[in-house]
């Protein structure tokens, strides 16, 4: 039995064995076992595709496979079998991150970074990661022949054989391009573009962006793409730093804005920002639809929380919601995606609740799989210093988010959800008042929050363990306020 037969086989076995009701309702978990990346997010065959990188085994990380599910709607997803695990002499090490498009055939070509540990002659290891393909019809995957395509031969001078990784391939104007993520002799980052006639034979063309130790150190994941008249580049840093509010320490995110020079394939940079201001995202993909959207998906999770998490669970982390981007005044803008509206139901609505120095409940307005918007007024002379709305709540635990007007500061907060340990539990962000009025659209599905500021302009997303049973939605102000709301059931 092959190690790709053996994951497969394990998989259905167990798999099977988890009841679909201790799963999020529409947020994918990998099948039984480990998942963080997003990889192969694309549209193939009448489905959206999304891989994922996949320990079967164990709910801890440890040799990367490819796991695999796909929809119609963002929303319903199927299971399919473990696409790839690591059998070959060039990928022994694990088949780490990578993406998936539809070649001229008409077969799917996955293309990953392969992971390869040598003995050298002083007895040291070391670690080498080259690019890899595998050609399939959607479920059943070879890899090629002649793996791997690219090698660190093809590397510019100085940069790191054991930091290359995370390729993300598209198609342009009759060629195959592809972004890698690397480290220069900086020790920093940088964003490599190849190119093929075929998707099998590939050149270097240019070093896309540099580092430079602005934004943290490696930069994983990149995804490169158009959108709305812009040149997008997002990227994962590791080992960030802090820069007030607008990043946050260790593994981060990043979106840089821009124009892509053609005449040297340099992306030429006039904005950045975070992409998600939560506690869990990471390692964001993204695809373009059949009508045009721009759809990203990321991996909700933190890797310096991994150890918080569903007691006795067999399956560990799950992927945020797709989100649809725009590009507004040079700046990214997430939404959930329009499927999401489907699931609504139970519809509450309240207009203009006067709230003054206290604690409010609403009737109806409660769950742990809502779809919530809240609009959040100054009131003419009145003064307001914190407004304050819990969930996932009852005596005992809650997730506050807590809004400061005179600063103009967001807050999440979930160091009273249920958890015993000292993890990351709390961030920040600044964010923009527009008219005294601040506009919040709050996810909720079983384990996790997104909350969606101010038309998508910013995100904070984070999971959270309470149990089940606390579903309570409370509200407080220090001093006076105005809200409206609207709240959905999805079910």
């Amino acid at each position: 039995m092959t190690d790709l037969n053996k994951a497969q086989q394990y998989e259905e076995v167990n798999g099977q064995k988890i009841d679909k009701n201790d799963r999020p309702l529409f947020h994918v978990t990998p099948y039984i076992g480990w998942m963080n990346d997003p990889n192969g997010f694309c549209w193939y065959n009448g489905y959206y595709h999304l891989f994922y990188q996949y320990y079967p085994y164990d709910t801890n990380w440890n040799s990367m496979h490819w796991g695999h599910v796909r929809t119609k709607d963002f929303i319903h997803w199927e299971y399919l079998p473990v696409a790839l695990a690591p059998d070959k002499e060039y990928d022994a090490g694990g088949c780490f991150s990578g993406s998936a498009i539809e070649i001229s055939d008409g077969r799917q070509l996955l293309m990953y970074t392969a992971v390869k540990h040598e003995r050298l002659e002083d007895g040291s290891e070391q670690v080498l990661q080259t690019q890899a393909l595998a050609v399939g019809d959607g479920i059943h995957f070879e890899k090629y022949e002649k793996n791997p395509v690219i090698i660190g031969d093809s590397l510019p001078k100085g940069a790191s054989k054991a930091d290359f990784r995370d390729p993300k391939i598209w198609k342009e104007d009759g060629l195959y391009y592809c972004v890698v993520g690397n480290r220069p002799e900086d020790g920093s980052g940088q964003i490599l573009l190849y190119s093929s006639k075929d998707a099998f034979h590939w050149e270097f063309v240019s070093i896309l962006a540099k580092n430079e130790n602005r934004y943290g150190k490696m930069w994983e994941c990149p995804d490169f793409f158009e959108l709305d008249g812009k040149h997008v580049l997002l990227v994962s840093p590791q080992d960030m730093l802090p820069e007030d509010l607008e990043f946050h320490n260790g593994n981060g995110t990043l979106c840089i804005i821009g124009e892509l020079d053609r005449n040297v394939y340099e992306l030429k940079e006039e904005n950045y920002q975070a992409i998600d201001y939560g506690i869990d995202f990471y390692a964001p993909q993204t695809l373009k639809t059949p009508d045009g959207r721009r759809i990203m998906i990321g991996w909700m999770q933190n890797w310096d929380t991994t150890g918080y998490r569903l007691e006795g669970s067999k399956w560990f982390s799950q992927m945020s919601l797709p989100r649809e981007l725009s590009i507004k005044n040079g700046k990214l803008y997430q939404l959930p995606v329009k499927e999401l509206e489907s699931l609504r139901t139970n519809k509450v609505e309240y207009k203009n609740i006067y709230m003054n120095n206290q604690k409010q409940v609403l009737d109806n307005v409660k769950g742990r799989h809502i779809d919530m918007e809240v609009v959040l007024r100054k009131i003419h002379n009145e003064d307001c210093k914190k407004f304050v709305l819990r969930f996932a709540e009852d005596k005992k635990f809650f997730t506050e988010l807590s809004f400061f007007p005179e600063e103009s500061i967001l807050k999440i907060d979930r160091k009273n959800s249920g958890t015993r340990r000292a993890y990351v539990h709390q961030r920040r962000c600044q964010i923009n008042q527009t008219n005294d009025e601040l506009k919040l659209r709050i996810i909720l599905d079983k384990f996790s929050a997104e909350i969606f500021v101010n038309n998508g302009e910013q995100v904070i997303s984070t999971v959270l363990y309470t149990e089940q049973t606390a579903d309570g939605i409370s509200f407080a102000v220090e001093g006076s306020m105005e809200m409206d709301l609207v709240k959905y059931d999805l079910i």
